[in-house]
C-alpha cells in the first residue's frame, strides 16, 4: 500500500519591515517574580491612583473646613457635605456621569483583583470570591450590616452633636426617575471597591510582606478611615472601627462577599432613607 507524502507546513510569512524597527515578535520579555520591593511599589501606585489619593484629598478637605470653622468661630458641624450629589444640572448628563462613577469604582476594584491574579494568587480560594456559599454569604452580610450600621449611625449622631463631624447629607441627587437604581448601583460600587481593595487586596499583599497581623489590620483600618475624613473626625473613627472588624472577619473566614453585601446594604439603606427622613424626624441633622 502506498501512502501519499504529507506536505510540509509553509513557513509563516513575515511582513516587510518598512520602517527598519525591531520585529514585532521580539519583545525581550524577562521573567519577573514578586519581591518585597516590587510589592511595596505596587501597593503605593495602586492607592495613589485610587483610595489612597481619596484619603489625601479628604484630609485636605477636612483641614480646609477646620480653617473655615475657626475663622467663623463655629464647630465643623455647621458645615454640610454630601456623599452622593448631582454632577451636572443637565438631567441626562448627570445620569451618565453617575454611571461613569460606578464604572470607575468597579474598575478600581478590578485592578486589585487583576494584580493578585497576575501574581499567581487564587482569587476564588484566597479571597473567597466565588459563589459556593450564597446562603452563608448573604446571611452573614445581613448580620454584619446590622452590627456595623446601627452603632455607626449612633456614632455619627454623637460626633455631629459634639461638633466633631460635618453634617452629612447622604443623598442629594435630584428627584429623577433614575434616582433609586443609580443609588443602589453607587452603593454596590462602594462596597465592591472598598472591600476588594482595602480588605482583599491590601491585606493579602501586606501578609506577603510578612507584616504582623496587628499592623495589617491597622493599615487597612486607617486607610478606610482616611478617605472618609471629609466627613469629619467621627467619619474617620467610625470607618476605622468598621475596617478593624471587616479585616478580622476576612482573616478568619477568607470570604469577601459578606463584606461587599454588608457594605452595599448599609450604603443603600442610608442613601435611600436619608431623602425620605430628612425634615420628617427631629434626630436627623
Amino acid at each position: 500500500m502506498t501512502t501519499s507524502p504529507v506536505p510540509h507546513a509553509a513557513p509563516p510569512t513575515r511582513r516587510k519591515n518598512w520602517f527598519a524597527v525591531q520585529p514585532v515578535d521580539d519583545f525581550q520579555i524577562t521573567d519577573r517574580r514578586d519581591s518585597p520591593r516590587s510589592i511595596g511599589v505596587e501597593i503605593t501606585i495602586v492607592f495613589l491612583i485610587t483610595l489612597g489619593m481619596s484619603g489625601l484629598t479628604s484630609l485636605v478637605s477636612l483641614i480646609e473646613t477646620s480653617i473655615k470653622a475657626s475663622q467663623a468661630k463655629v464647630a465643623i458641624s455647621s458645615f454640610a457635605v454630601s456623599v452622593t450629589a448631582p454632577k451636572s444640572t443637565v438631567g441626562m448628563i448627570d445620569l451618565v456621569k453617575q454611571l461613569l462613577q460606578v464604572v470607575q469604582g468597579l474598575a478600581w476594584g478590578a485592578i486589585g483583583l487583576y494584580l493578585l491574579w497576575r501574581a499567581g494568587i487564587s482569587i476564588s480560594q484566597r479571597l473567597g470570591l466565588n459563589l459556593r456559599m450564597p446562603g452563608w454569604d448573604i446571611g452573614t452580610g445581613l448580620v454584619l450590616a446590622a452590627v456595623i450600621g446601627i452603632p455607626g449611625l449612633g456614632l455619627y449622631l454623637l460626633a455631629q452633636h459634639l461638633g466633631f463631624n460635618l453634617t452629612v447629607q447622604a443623598n442629594s441627587l435630584t428627584d429623577a426617575w433614575w434616582r433609586l437604581p443609580v443609588t443602589v448601583l453607587l452603593a454596590f460600587q462602594n462596597g465592591f471597591l472598598e472591600e476588594v481593595l482595602v480588605v482583599g487586596y491590601l491585606i493579602t499583599r501586606l501578609q506577603q510582606l510578612r507584616w504582623p497581623l496587628g499592623g495589617v489590620l491597622a493599615a487597612s483600618a486607617v486607610l478606610r478611615g482616611s478617605y472618609h475624613l471629609y466627613q469629619g473626625f467621627g467619619g474617620f473613627v467610625g470607618n476605622a472601627i468598621m475596617g478593624l472588624i471587616f479585616g478580622w472577619f476576612f482573616l478568619k473566614y477568607r470570604r469577601i462577599w459578606p463584606l461587599v453585601i454588608a457594605h452595599s446594604l448599609i450604603d443603600t439603606v442610608v442613601f435611600v432613607a436619608y431623602p425620605l427622613l430628612k425634615g420628617h424626624v427631629s434626630w436627623l441633622p
